[in-house]
């Protein structure tokens, strides 16, 4: 019997895993599909055009030039962590792994939203439903992304370093993976929030008090900068935040449950295996949603 209820608790890890899994690629596909009907809308007038197409310019630059200096950053933690911890190669993996997913969520993320805007605002013209439809999507393609890059990182680390590799302390790697999207959601943040409130404050200085223009007023190449800060600090630098909120709460569940004494793990129903993947099943939709 004791053989038996080890197989079974087994086959129901391993179906949570495969669910949670099978949920991370429809949160990502969704968020492509939202993307797609975005991008079908139209961009208004050429004047509407240039100008979106300044601040799309703008923010790219900006993420180029801070994730080439944070790749420099991730190299260097990853060197360190492989040669000075046990096992260290798989958590440096993990931690290469954490730190990609969270810059692509938050350049996914700015991507869209820069697109959107001027998609935004000439749905406005037409009718307020129409223009929150496509601005509520580009929220979704954010949303859905998290969900679906953190997700479906947990359950394929998770998956490798149990299932594949065989590690004892299979959970331990992992930690990586949090860590490596804590370190992007750090920069990204408050970097971008710096930028843009440097641009802010520049744009009122020189358009309001020298120049003696309105605010915002797009003859100010500052508002350009400002808007660029307003993409890459609250759009880029929040979805790397969000991602590694999202992740770093399920893997401290899973630390928890790691964590519990025999007595307790044998008054809980399920097994140990099966408490370390609830976080999985309870962070993905159920029917009840």
């Amino acid at each position: 019997f004791r053989d038996a209820s080890k197989e079974s608790n087994r086959m129901n890890t391993q179906n949570i895993i495969y669910g949670a899994g099978a949920v991370a690629l429809v949160s990502l596909a969704f968020a492509v599909i939202r993307r797609r009907f975005i991008y079908k809308q139209p961009q208004g007038t050429d004047e509407m055009k240039k100008l979106a197409g300044l601040i799309q310019d703008g923010a790219m630059a900006f993420l180029k030039k801070e994730y080439s200096w944070l790749c420099v950053f991730v190299t260097v933690v990853a060197l360190a962590i492989a040669v000075g911890l046990p096992n260290g190669g798989y958590k440096a993996a993990c931690f290469i792994y954490g730190a990609f997913s969270s810059a692509l969520a938050g350049f996914i993320g700015m991507r869209v939203a820069t697109r959107s805007a001027v998609r935004t605002t000439e749905a406005a013209k037409t009718s307020l439903s129409k223009a929150l439809t496509v601005a509520f999507s580009s929220g979704a393609v954010m949303g859905f992304t998290v969900v679906g890059l953190g997700l479906l990182g947990i359950v394929l680390l998770t998956w490798i370093m149990k299932e594949q590799v065989g590690l004892t302390d299979w959970i331990a790697p992992i930690f990586g993976f949090s860590f490596g999207a804590s370190s992007i959601a750090l920069f990204a943040r408050v970097g971008g929030g710096i930028y843009t409130k440097a641009a802010d404050v520049g744009a009122d200085l020189v358009g309001k008090v020298e120049a003696g223009i309105p605010e915002d007023d797009p003859r100010n190449p500052g508002v350009i900068a400002d808007n660029v800060g307003d993409n890459v600090g609250d759009v880029a630098g929040m979805g790397s935040d969000i991602f590694e909120s999202y992740c770093g709460s399920i893997i401290a569940t899973i630390a928890i449950a790691a964590t519990l004494s025999p007595v307790l793990i044998d008054q809980l129903a399920g097994g140990q295996q099966n408490q370390l993947m609830f976080c999985l099943l309870y962070t993905s939709p159920s029917p009840r949603d």
